[in-house]
């Protein structure tokens, strides 16, 4: 009675299941990639947006405590993600080290203002937001001037566009490569025991029962090879950060956090179902069609 309910007939372990990890592994690290390039090109974009400067130019009659309590109020504001107050000293200071000579020698003036860099949220760097928020700021008759390079907000946010459109297309074409790949793979594995299915149907064995080998093997394919997978994208990771810190902003625990689980989630589900797909396919067959297979 115990053989009605356990199938020893498929090992789970042996060098055909190496081989399937092996090639099962190289597709999912493919598969990761991609999503880590996709949830990836986000974080950058974020990091590149919030890294524009604003420059609002205070006029010199306003003084120093005065621009110290408007940067304060501004750093309150919901579109604003950080500030830096530059006083005329230190704008005299970067422009002189900048240039190599000192225009208040041959001017006798210090000829710069005062100013507060502005760093937006990401949310609100694009040219409709920022229009509005220049408006906002030129209300203020103390502002000389409000400065940032529109051209560069415009090109900034329509590469992000296209490359995230096109890291969307790859993933897609890739996913469908990948659902092949693996899919051949494990066709490959089950059809030379494709004769075995049919012995089992003859003894009177139920098609739960010849799947179950088939099914759990091919499971734990998938979860070892996507354990194999994330392993390499997680040391892959490290060490870019170890050699690029501010890689950290882009890279980030989340980002390969949901690329682990999506390579998991995958990698068990899709090796699952081809299986399933497979052993059903040699299931439905006749003896005779076995043979010109």
């Amino acid at each position: 009675m115990k053989s009605r309910h356990t199938n020893h007939s498929i090992p789970v372990f042996d060098m055909q299941f190496v081989t399937s990890c092996i090639s099962t592994t190289l597709v999912l690290l493919l598969l990761g990639l991609v999503v880590f390039f996709v949830l990836a090109a986000h974080n950058l974009s974020v990091y590149v947006k919030e890294n524009i400067n604003f420059s609002i130019v205070i006029s010199d009659d306003m003084k120093e405590r005065d621009i110290l309590r408007m940067q304060h109020s501004l750093n309150r504001e919901p579109f604003v993600k950080s500030t830096e107050y530059i006083s005329k000293k230190q704008a005299l200071k970067e422009q002189t080290e900048a240039m190599g000579t000192d225009p208040e020698e041959f001017l006798g003036y210090n000829p710069f203002s005062a100013s507060i860099e502005v760093k937006l949220k990401s949310d609100y760097a694009n040219a409709d937001s920022i229009a509005k928020i220049e408006k906002y700021f030129r209300k203020n008759a103390d502002i000389q001037e409000v400065l940032y390079q529109k051209d560069l907000v415009n090109a900034v946010n329509d590469n992000i566009r296209k490359i995230s459109l096109l890291l969307l297309g790859l993933a897609v074409i890739l996913a469908l490569i990948s659902f092949a790949l693996i899919n051949n793979t494990i066709r490959l594995a089950i059809y030379s025991k494709r004769f075995l299915i049919h012995t089992m149907k003859l003894v009177g064995a139920s098609w739960s029962f010849i799947r179950r080998p088939f099914l759990r093997r091919n499971f734990w394919t998938g979860v070892l090879a996507a354990a194999l997978a994330d392993g390499i994208l997680w040391g892959a990771a490290i060490w870019l950060v170890e050699k690029e810190p501010e890689l950290l902003e882009v890279i980030t625990p989340q980002v390969m956090g949901l690329v682990s689980v999506a390579v998991l989630v995958f990698g068990m589900l899709i090796t699952w179902l081809c299986a399933l797909l497979s052993v059903n396919k040699y299931l439905r067959m006749k003896a005779s069609a076995l043979y010109y297979i």
